[in-house]
């Protein structure tokens, strides 16, 4: 049988201490204008992220999956409904809130370390020229994260010299060390080979059991899916509206072969239209 490996080796001081958010969203419908006319991309979406809890966004390439993410951190308002985060509506982007995309995006000037703590100096809480209080405690962060993902050796290193896994756990870092309710994954693995995904999968459910934090994830794997949620909410085509909600309490580490998932892969495929 093959596990989801358990890659970090890490101590529970390191893990981040804040609650997972609770996101809802209610009756949630979105549109673009696309050369003068209404290209619908949402349509009544509803559902519930509970604190800490793990959730998969799975539906076909294009159908809005992305759309909705922007929606919950902030970067987008919904043409109709609400999204709420701990009972008060997302106006906009919130520290609280963070994004990791497929691309990871990192300064090419920048170490490591330089990537990882932008947040801390965007939220003024390091890197001033008189060393004090606020900067040991950023740098205290930045090396908590670090440790997390598993890069404390690479922390002088530039991102030239990562390979495309490593790059994306810098990109974790940079979210972690915000000590994030809410990580918001849009399709993280995506450009990895497929052995590096499977580490990178198998590091992302060891973080999430360890920091407690609420997670929204965005893929059209549905193996991944199954590895990593506790439950997966599958969509239509686009205008993308909730065909099912899939439960999964499968213990972790997650097998691939494990009977469970390949009934339930079954299962979301049905949904999906693929059961052929």
């Amino acid at each position: 049988m093959v596990a989801v490996p358990e890659v970090l080796n890490r101590s529970a001081a390191a893990a981040p201490v804040r609650d997972g958010a609770r996101i809802d969203v209610r009756h949630v419908s979105h549109q673009f204008a696309l050369r003068g006319a209404a290209l619908p991309v949402l349509q009544d979406v509803s559902f519930t992220v509970e604190p800490g809890e793990f959730v998969a966004l799975l539906g076909p390439s294009g159908c809005g999956k992305s759309t909705l993410l922007r929606l919950v951190a902030g970067l987008d308002t919904p043409t109709q409904g609400s999204v709420q985060a701990d009972g008060a509506t997302i106006a906009g982007p919130d520290p609280s809130r963070v994004v990791v995309f497929q691309d990871p995006t990192l300064y090419p000037w920048r170490t490591v370390r330089g990537n990882v703590g932008i947040g801390p100096q965007a939220q003024r809480r390091g890197f001033i020229r008189r060393r004090g209080p606020q900067e040991d405690q950023a740098r205290q962060r930045i090396d908590a994260a670090l440790e997390l993902v598993g890069l404390t050796e690479f922390a002088e290193a530039f991102p030239h010299q990562l390979s495309g896994g490593m790059a994306q756990r810098v990109a974790l870092a940079r979210a972690l060390v915000n000590d994030p309710a809410l990580l918001v994954l849009d399709e993280p693995f995506g450009k990895l080979d497929s052995l590096t995904r499977i580490r990178m999968q198998g590091e992302l459910a060891r973080l999430w059991q360890d920091a407690r934090f609420s997670v929204l994830l965005v893929t059209h794997d549905v193996e991944e899916a199954l590895l990593l949620a506790r439950r997966v909410i599958v969509f239509s085509e686009r205008p993308a509206r909730v065909v099912a909600q899939v439960h999964n309490d499968a213990p972790y580490p997650r097998h691939r072969d494990d009977p469970k998932l390949v009934a339930l892969r079954r299962e979301v495929l049905a949904q999906l239209g693929l059961d052929t």
